[in-house]
């Protein structure tokens, strides 16, 4: 698992060199769950957690009045293995009842096949050769915040 709680993000249009490798990952506003079931034939999501919990302080910011959330990990996997770490953070309000129900299905086919959800300005972060990217879904009234790291295996 990825350790995330005291990363530094930037608004993407403010970052000036990504590497050529992860780039076109970050910088697409489409599904990524398309994407990556477009890759990978094998294409799954593996649940690590989802559970109640406080958001981490820098990510909060991005989701004012949210008293209670729900906190889900997952691993996007294809190949055989992990090619995306994913957190979202899903305010637990009338708006999300029918997400916080999906189990293993992919958090983003219900998100993009949704007109009416409202997708934020994508930030990003770096941990060492691992680039992550996040942006708030809002659903209704509620905003539910998702960050995506891209792990080596999905290019190397």
């Amino acid at each position: 698992m990825i350790e995330i709680q005291d990363l530094q993000w930037q608004p993407l249009a403010s970052t000036e060199v990504l590497p050529e490798q992860v780039a076109n990952w970050l910088i697409d506003t489409q599904s990524l769950t398309a994407k990556l079931k477009a890759k990978y034939v094998d294409f799954q999501v593996r649940v690590i957690d989802q559970s109640e919990q406080t958001p981490y302080a820098n990510e909060k910011a991005n989701l004012p009045n949210a008293a209670n959330t729900v906190v889900r990990e997952v691993e996007l996997m294809g190949g055989g293995q992990s090619v995306v770490f994913a957190r979202s953070v899903i305010p637990i309000t009338n708006d999300t009842q029918a997400i916080l129900q999906i189990g293993a299905k992919p958090l983003g086919e219900t998100l993009f096949n949704d007109p009416s959800i409202v997708r934020g300005e994508l930030q990003v972060t770096r941990l060492g050769e691992i680039w992550g990217r996040r942006s708030t879904f809002t659903l209704g009234q509620t905003p539910i915040l998702v960050s995506e790291f891209f792990l080596e295996a999905l290019y190397a």
